[in-house]
């Protein structure tokens, strides 16, 4: 692989685990309607204030998507430099066939090596 490829792979790796890590951090939409009944927050003060930690966990999930997004469709890119043949996978097929109708020369026996009485 190229130095390109190599790099967009571990950019797209490191980018899907950061992301993976965010989204499992974050609480859904329902947490707050639980917390409201009584039965969630410990409330203690957070690290980012109370709606803050929502913002920059959800602006960063959103970078981070971003980021993932962009390096698939780099790769895809990058990936399709393949060789493409202009013909179709039958016409192979048609001339491995015509080189297995020439004649096979039969290997020698044990049999052969053996004098007749």
């Amino acid at each position: 692989m190229s130095f390109l490829n190599t790099l967009l792979l571990v950019l797209q790796i490191l980018s899907a685990i950061a992301m993976i890590g965010l989204i499992l951090v974050q609480h859904g939409k329902g947490a707050d309607a639980g917390a409201a009944f009584g039965s969630g927050g410990s409330g203690s003060a957070s690290l980012f204030g109370a709606s803050g930690s929502a913002n920059f966990l959800s602006r960063t999930t959103a970078i981070l998507a971003s980021v993932f997004l962009v390096s698939t469709l780099l790769m895809a890119a990058t990936g399709g430099n393949r060789r493409v043949s202009t013909g179709s996978v039958l016409e192979g097929t048609a001339v491995s066939a015509q080189t297995q109708d020439a004649p096979v020369a039969q290997p020698a026996t044990g049999a052969d090596q053996i004098p007749a009485k």
